[in-house]
């Protein structure tokens, strides 16, 4: 474990004339005792939370972070079935930016990064088709050459022609489109994206194309577009473009470099976060829910109304866990709101009124139903590392075979398989929503076989886990970057409050890390010297 990283620096006026060594000292232990008594409350202790309460409790600011679950970790959480420990929400990380890495390398953990196993997709609910590998060379399921066989073997030689005429179309000029959906109906035709094209977006973004910014979701496709004269030209460039910029590093050429995972799976980040928080004094409440925040000065109220007894209580930084659970107000001088869109609407409500004229963005509802299998006709990985589903073909919208995804997983499995089932994306509540957890059971057993080519019988199924998940809006969901934006403006625009969260950083720990890290270094700035 690292030390506490000591407060930023101060400016030159705050020492000796001049910003001399010799004013350094002083006034540095001056900032060290003036954060020691600056009380700071986190709401949620999900990544984001965790993250925000590291950075503030690693200049000696006492942090409490306060979670409404039994376990911190929000959408990153294990499951457990039939023995097997795993992922039941997020898998992996985007490796772009590189800013979960670091955070693993600060934690001490970088050693465990590991990479999903070479592997491609199937695409299942083809027309005339069935299934089918996803065609590789493409942009968000976009052809780079619709005449390549394995183009051709999904949207047909009809689709084909239409897509061809891409080429000879004139290319938009004058501003550019905005909606992903339209964009390729437009250019391609309904072939590549109903059934490249969608399967993809739902699968990765829970959202359909025609709600994709391209602009967000494909940076500079539309301005290559421009300048090519065609969708199909404009991939072909772009994928070249992102080839050269790579260059020739091993991060670039390693297979699955895009995203990445931990050996242990990605619950190893919190308990590594939690740990760390626990050296550096803070505290993560559990089952701790916050009711309302309350203005107290310069001050807030954070009341809470503890959870279920059982569990209840203090995971780190040395507090006594308690089966209290009558409501209760703490001071804190200042508060990082790291929950979901609801819960922080809510709590915000009577601080930041301009955050009402901001509407919020859907918030898909998603079930992740893992299965453990013993199935030795899976051992082939016959649809490679996972399904995507054409819209509207399937009850699932995606499959992802986890032992044949992640070594570790497969080692620790035993010859069994790990298989899971996704339900539910934006506008659609999930197919299992009224289901008992045996009936969904039989449900994603019935889509793995199906998705997988495979006669799955009952007897199979040696266990299952269910998760749920208000999953934030996607990132790159048209209107979403500005909604993030203006919402932030106006939380910001509040003293000794700040907010994080996939809801204000856009989906995606690449994104989520980053966002809760500058937040609360501009809390803690303005703490210590506003």
């Amino acid at each position: 474990m690292s030390a506490p990283t000591p407060p930023a620096s101060p400016p030159a006026s705050a020492g000796a004339p001049g910003g001399s060594d010799a004013g350094l000292a002083p006034a540095a232990a001056e900032l060290a005792a003036k954060a020691a008594g600056l009380r700071v409350a986190v709401i949620g202790g999900g990544i984001a939370g965790l993250v925000a309460a590291k950075e503030c409790a690693a200049i000696g600011m006492p942090v409490t972070v306060f979670e409404a679950a039994a376990v911190p970790g929000g959408v990153v959480r294990r499951g457990e079935a039939d023995g097997i420990v795993f992922d039941a929400g997020a898998e992996s990380f985007a490796t772009r930016g590189g800013h979960v890495r670091a955070l693993l390398a600060d934690l001490g953990i970088e050693g465990r990064i590991v990479d999903p196993a070479p592997g491609g997709a199937w695409l299942a609910g083809i027309p005339g088709v069935g299934a089918a590998p996803l065609p590789r060379g493409g942009i968000l399921g976009i052809p780079e050459n619709p005449f390549a066989e394995d183009v051709r073997r999904i949207i047909g030689w009809r689709g084909t022609w239409r897509a061809y005429l891409d080429r000879v179309r004139p290319p938009l000029t004058i501003g550019h489109d905005r909606s992903l959906g339209h964009l390729v109906r437009s250019r391609m035709g309904a072939r590549v994206l109903d059934r490249l094209v969608a399967p993809v977006s739902t699968g990765v973004h829970s959202a359909h194309p025609d709600d994709i910014d391209i602009d967000a979701a494909a940076p500079g496709l539309n301005a290559a577009l421009t300048r090519v004269g065609s969708l199909s030209g404009a991939v072909a460039e772009l994928r070249a473009e992102n080839a050269a910029k790579a260059g020739a590093s091993a991060e670039a050429k390693r297979p699955g470099a895009a995203v990445q995972g931990i050996d242990g799976g990605m619950a190893v980040l919190v308990d590594a976060l939690v740990d760390r928080l626990g050296t550096l004094g803070a505290e993560v409440r559990t089952d701790h829910p916050v009711t309302a925040l309350e203005r107290d000065g310069d001050a807030w109220l954070v009341h809470t109304g503890a959870g279920s007894a059982e569990g209840a209580g203090s995971v780190a930084g040395g507090g006594n866990p308690t089966d209290d659970t009558a409501p209760t107000a703490e001071r804190f001088d200042a508060v990082i709101l790291a929950a979901d869109e609801e819960t922080a609407r809510r709590l915000l409500a009577p601080h930041v009124s301009a955050l009402d004229a901001i509407p919020a963005g859907p918030s898909p509802r998603i079930e992740i139903v893992t299965l453990v299998l013993d199935a030795p006709a899976l051992d082939a990985a016959p649809r490679g590392s996972g399904v995507l589903t054409v819209p509207g073909s399937h009850t699932a919208k995606a499959l992802t075979h986890g032992t044949a995804k992640w070594p570790w997983l497969r080692a620790s499995a035993g010859g069994r398989h790990v298989v899971r089932v996704s339900f539910g994306a934006q506008g659609e509540e999930p197919a299992t929503a009224a289901l008992d957890d045996d009936a969904v059971a039989a449900l994603a057993l019935s889509e793995a076989s199906a998705l997988l080519g495979v006669a799955l019988d009952p007897a199979a199924l040696r266990g299952s886990f269910r998760a749920r998940f208000a999953q934030s809006q996607p990132s790159a969901s048209l209107g979403a970057a500005d909604r993030r934006a203006a919402a932030g403006r106006v939380i910001a625009a509040v003293p000794g409050l700040a907010a994080a969260g996939a809801w204000l950083s856009g989906t995606g720990l690449a994104q989520v890390v980053p966002h809760a890290r500058a937040e609360a270094e501009r809390l803690r700035h303005a703490l210590l010297w506003g």
